[in-house]
């Protein structure tokens, strides 16, 4: 293929050519009428709307708004502004730094792999194989396996004297203390992988089901390989699946500090101090003003993370046809 999208708008230049169905003409409705209409429409919503309102005002809004103030004051008991004295302190602590590095570690190694493995499982499940429903509840049983039962299986795995050792031993490789060590990431990495395949996997099936048969059709006819139709087609028509995936992925791997946490305790080896481990340490030493500069500079980089992640996405799906 020559060009990006060149099938993509062979296809759209012909279906604008195609006959479209004649819609009923609508009334002209005066403006008075028409004001009224509106006027009842606001009305009947806003009893529906207020629930959801109210509860996202309490419960989301206010919170946040107090976070903003308790990262500008010295303390929640004299509340004497200290402007960003707190996000300079948080910035030269150490332990903060090291937080922050091995999160960005994680969800850069974790993340990439989850999406891309997550589509080539669903693309390999979209062709026609034996045994395709085992293969698929293999990948969604993970969904369903309490926390403390994946901590469990993990620890019989990654202890001293557990399996993964016992396993490397037969080619003579020293036992590695895995959840205390360096290695500790390459432990926590195939768990996060094993608890959330299945759900962004069933997502990518689901968009690949969508994708218009007639397109894929039509470059068939024009001699693309499968190469083609995947990078051209099919990945132009996934790209909102792929950011959604990819942001729940992110947001999942900020909650693997659960895992971490049942694993190792409060203060866990040092590759594996994440964030969370920061920001629970500073709640129960009712460090709030830390704890909500730490929880401010975050939301800024997850927005400033997702925006970016919202203009990859308009650049490769802007030429699909909606």
């Amino acid at each position: 293929m020559a060009r990006s999208g060149y099938y993509l708008g062979k296809i759209m230049s012909l279906k604008k050519k195609s006959r479209e169905p004649k819609l009923p003409k609508e009334k002209k409705r005066t403006p008075a009428r028409t004001k009224r209409r509106s006027k009842l429409g606001k009305h009947t919503m806003a009893p529906f709307l207020a629930p959801s309102i109210i509860g996202v005002t309490l419960f989301f809004l206010l919170p946040f708004l107090v976070v903003i103030f308790y990262s500008f004051v010295d303390n929640p008991v004299t509340r004497e502004w200290v402007w960003f004295d707190n996000f300079v302190k948080l910035v030269k602590n150490n332990s903060f730094k090291r937080a922050v590095k091995n999160t960005a570690v994680f969800t850069g190694i974790a993340v990439p792999l989850a999406v891309v493995l997550s589509l080539l499982l669903a693309i390999i499940l979209d062709q026609k194989i034996p045994g395709k429903s085992q293969f698929r509840t293999f990948f969604l049983s993970p969904m369903m396996v309490p926390i403390a039962s994946v901590v469990l299986i993990w620890q019989v795995l990654f202890h001293y004297n557990g399996a993964v050792n016992d396993f490397l031993s037969t080619f003579g490789i020293a036992p590695v203390d895995w959840l205390k060590s360096d290695y500790a990431m390459v432990a926590i990495v195939p768990l996060y992988l094993w608890k959330n395949l299945g759900y962004n996997m069933i997502l990518f099936m689901a968009a690949l089901g969508n994708i218009p048969r007639d397109i894929i059709e039509v470059a068939e006819l024009e001699s693309a390989n499968s190469w083609q139709i995947f990078w051209h087609i099919k990945i132009r028509y996934l790209s909102p699946t792929i950011l959604f995936v990819t942001i729940m992925s992110i947001i999942s791997s900020f909650k693997v500090f659960r895992e971490v946490y049942l694993l190792t305790g409060d203060h866990p080896v040092t590759s594996l101090y994440m964030l969370q481990h920061y920001m629970n340490n500073m709640f129960k030493s009712l460090d709030y003003q830390k704890l909500s500069a730490a929880a401010i500079l975050m939301s800024l980089v997850m927005i400033v993370l997702i925006g970016a992640l919202f203009l990859i996405e308009n650049h490769f799906g802007k030429d699909v046809e909606e």
